[in-house]
């Protein structure tokens, strides 16, 4: 027995066990996801920035304050479906690769956002015209649902363990970058042709561009490999089938365990933990995010009146200073850990959302833009964080599904309503604070949230081996592996010899260790 558990205890890595990147790859993988994000995303800024154009053209009223809320009512019923795509594409991702599901769903949504660009209006088609735009607000929907959570963990299983903070956090560089692109273009069609011209045919211009990003997106992620992650899974998978098919009696077993229903059984009886705090974080960050992007353009100009270009303006530098500061935050995740800044975010939120929305009431420019900036710092902490945090919730061969399936159901239940809830609050209340307290609410869930959440930064991913950059460092980290697998087993045999001086012996342990 003492033997046996002496062996367990030296356990160590092999060379083989350990990753070394394949960095031409690992570019391609950070491109290609963050292209698809990029699109999605331009597809968010545009329809946030020309919300009341779409509810003149889509949903003719009396009431502009109806037409908003009608128009975010389309936006947030996408969000609903997203579970749908999630239960889809996440299990299929895990069963078949994360390559071709994040390839389809790239076509589907380029495909929809495209095709918004070319309805006919209300005037033209009457009711027909908004269920038109409601069906493509839902395949886009539907193929977001597989979309944010296949490009996470694609990433996160090609990045070293060392910098995977760093390079998640292009993922949303990208979503930022698409957003500004969007946001962007609207503002400047709308001061080149006024809100008549975009009325009449301004307004169709950003939809149609999203085909050729879509193709271009396309085309890089259909150069793209499997993840390493995955493939080990893969192989791994066949070799228990194949012992399986050698024990008759196990076969059903195994095939319950790999198909879809046995999957997502797994995930909510023996991952539920993992799967609350991800949708906590989720709810802190999209609320923050969706509220940012897709409902303050609307609230400054509908509800306290700001000029439209000033708002636009506003809301455009506050994304291109996110999209300056991702990456130093993604960066700085992997030196401090992720649990600090999510930590730091989600105390500054339940602090600073009554501060920072008081200041956008004030008018003028100066003091709204010192409001939105300290959205943006809030919201940048976030989103340099998660793209390297969630995958690492859960083990490789659930990764994809648990992570859609978790990430879809906060973004859609939480997420994605914030604008319409919102919109809808402050209409009923007439109180301009709401937006502020519904950040703290976000802020202290997320802070419950991160109360329970692991460290994982510059540990391998949850069912994976370690990842390098260097042949050196897989060395390094084997011979290190070797050190802590020996001083270990030294323990167990002291506290197995020694029992009555364990605590002892352990304190001399550590302190040997401390001065090698």
């Amino acid at each position: 027995m003492i033997r046996t558990l002496l062996r367990r205890r030296k356990e160590s890595l092999a060379i083989e066990d350990v990753t070394v990147v394949d960095k031409p790859g690992m570019r391609r993988a950070v491109a290609a996801t963050a292209i698809g994000n990029t699109m999605e995303w331009f597809d968010f800024g545009v329809y946030a920035y020309v919300a009341v154009t779409l509810g003149r053209v889509f949903f003719p009223s009396d009431d502009p304050a109806t037409q908003v809320v009608s128009t975010f009512a389309t936006f947030a019923v996408a969000f609903l479906v997203r579970p749908l795509g999630g239960l889809v594409f996440g299990p299929l991702g895990d069963r078949i690769g994360r390559r071709r599901v994040l390839s389809t769903t790239m076509i589907m949504m380029a495909a929809g956002t495209f095709a918004v660009g070319l309805l006919p209006g209300y005037d033209a088609i009457g009711f027909a015209a908004p269920l038109l735009l409601l069906a493509c607000r839902v395949v886009q929907g539907f193929s977001t649902g597989g979309e944010y959570a296949g490009a996470t963990t694609y990433i996160a299983e090609f990045a070293p363990d060392q910098r995977r903070g760093f390079l998640g956090s292009w993922l949303d560089f990208g979503t930022f970058i698409g957003y500004s692109l969007g946001s962007g273009l609207v503002t400047v069609l709308t001061a080149t042709i006024g809100e008549t011209g975009m009325v009449d045919w301004g307004w169709r211009v950003p939809f149609l561009v999203a085909g050729p990003l879509g193709l271009i997106g396309l085309y890089m992620r259909l150069r793209l490999e499997e993840t390493p992650a995955f493939q080990q899974e893969a192989e791994r998978a066949a070799e228990a089938a194949e012992a399986a098919r050698a024990h008759g009696d196990t076969l059903p077993i195994e095939e319950a365990r790999q198909s879809g229903r046995g999957r997502l059984k797994e995930i909510f009886t023996r991952h539920w933990q993992a799967v609350l705090i991800c949708m906590g974080l989720v709810l802190m960050y999209n609320v923050t995010n969706y509220m940012v992007t897709s409902y303050l353009p609307t609230f400054m100009t509908s509800t306290l009146g700001a000029d439209a270009t000033t708002a636009q303006v506003l809301v455009l530098g506050t994304m291109l200073f996110v999209v300056l500061a991702i990456t130093v935050v993604g960066r700085t995740s992997d030196r401090w850990g992720r649990r600090p800044l999510f930590l730091f975010g989600s105390v500054g939120m339940i602090v600073l959302a009554i501060p920072a929305v008081v200041l956008i009431r004030e008018g003028g420019v100066l003091l709204p833009a010192i409001g939105c900036l300290i959205l943006g710092a809030m919201l940048v902490t976030f989103a340099g964080t998660s793209a390297a945090t969630l995958p690492a919730l859960f083990p490789t061969r659930l990764r994809y599904g648990a992570l859609s399936i978790s990430y879809n159901l906060s973004v859609s239940l939480f997420g994605g309503t914030t604008p319409l809830l919102a919109s809808w609050l402050v209409a009923t209340t007439h109180n301009t604070l709401v937006p502020a307290f519904y950040l703290m609410v976000a802020g202290v869930i997320g802070l419950i949230s991160t109360v329970f959440l692991h460290e994982t930064a510059g540990k391998p991913l949850r069912g994976s081996g370690p990842m390098v950059e260097t042949e050196e460092e897989a060395r390094t980290a084997v011979a290190e592996s070797r050190t802590e697998a020996g001083r270990r087993a030294r323990d167990v045999w002291i506290r197995l010899r020694h029992p009555w001086a364990g605590a002892g012996h352990r304190g001399a342990g550590h302190q040997e260790e401390e001065e090698e």
